[in-house]
């Protein structure tokens, strides 16, 4: 059953054309949230729908063992098809895939002699009605790598590994919220539909891994205006502020997230901040040879 239709034409990352009916399947009552189905604009299939990822690279002061860090910063949105069993992208048109938007964010930054990578991934339907049916997180350091997997079941699936003895491998079940990590693409679909007011929530799995604290829902206070997405955590002394532009398509122009971070004497508050440096559209996954990396010179990545 069709809850809306609409003809889209994208390519997936292979290039490959894809055609066909955006649906919302009608089985999702288990991840609802409780609001009216988004119908895509014109000028939302023409952006998100063109063959191509919008690609923003951000100046980053990252705090990290009580000091600032300077780094880069890139968030890659690309709309794609995913399947909703698999939870992986669909190789192929599927009148049951699920159109998402899928944001990568990375992070690169060092402290001292050794480099820091976080890599996040959330996998987000248009049609805005359901949580995130994905999200994963991997920080890589020469001290070793971490990973962690959401899948969206009857409650959210959680697979986690880490090399620190105190979190190991686990596998556990969390109950269905808000997730931090949503609210990023979310912003992107319709900000106006982004949750405020006493909430929980559970922190981005970046946040957690870096400070090691239990994944799970915390309470907070979530506040909108026309560019400013606010969210404040009053057990974790944090507060994330995300700025972005008032009119469609809604590009992040930059955060500021202020929490304690150190260890002992090194423990301070400071607050990490990302600004915009430049936004292109490209189909990324074509321009891999060695003529393309003057696109990373235009994203002042370089």
């Amino acid at each position: 059953m069709l809850v809306f239709g609409l003809t889209f034409s994208c390519k997936n990352e292979d290039s490959k054309e894809i055609e066909g009916e955006e649906v919302i399947p009608e089985n999702q009552d288990t991840n609802t949230k409780n609001q009216d189905a988004f119908i895509p604009s014109e000028a939302f299939k023409s952006y998100w729908y063109s063959g191509k990822a919008e690609i923003t690279s951000y100046k980053l002061e990252q705090a990290r063992y009580g000091e600032m860090r300077d780094g880069t910063a890139v968030l890659v949105y690309v709309t794609e098809d995913f399947l909703p069993d698999e939870q992986v992208k669909a190789d192929t048109y599927n009148k049951d895939n699920i159109p998402v938007l899928k944001l990568n964010a990375t992070k690169n930054f060092n402290t001292g002699i050794y480099p820091y990578s976080i890599m996040q991934s959330t996998f987000y339907p248009v049609n805005n009605t359901t949580h995130a049916l994905k999200v994963t997180c991997s920080v890589q350091e020469w001290c070793g790598q971490v990973y962690t997997q959401l899948n969206t079941k009857n409650q959210f699936e959680i697979e986690s590994h880490s090399y620190f003895e105190s979190e190991g491998d686990q596998d556990f079940n969390v109950d269905k919220t808000i997730l931090e990590n949503e609210v990023w693409t979310q912003l992107r679909v319709d900000p106006t539909s982004l949750p405020t007011g006493a909430i929980e929530m559970i922190p981005s799995f970046e946040f957690i891994r870096l400070k090691h604290i239990e994944l799970k829902a915390y309470k907070a206070l979530a506040e909108l205006t026309e560019d400013t997405y606010k969210i404040s955590y009053p057990e974790l002394n944090r507060t994330l502020t995300i700025h972005f532009n008032s009119s469609f398509p809604y590009n992040i122009l930059s955060w500021e997230d202020t929490y304690k971070d150190g260890y002992g004497e090194a423990s301070k508050e400071l607050t990490t901040k990302a600004v915009k440096l430049e936004t292109i559209n490209s189909a990324y996954w074509s321009k891999n040879s060695n003529s393309d990396e003057v696109l990373r010179e235009t994203l002042q990545l370089n």
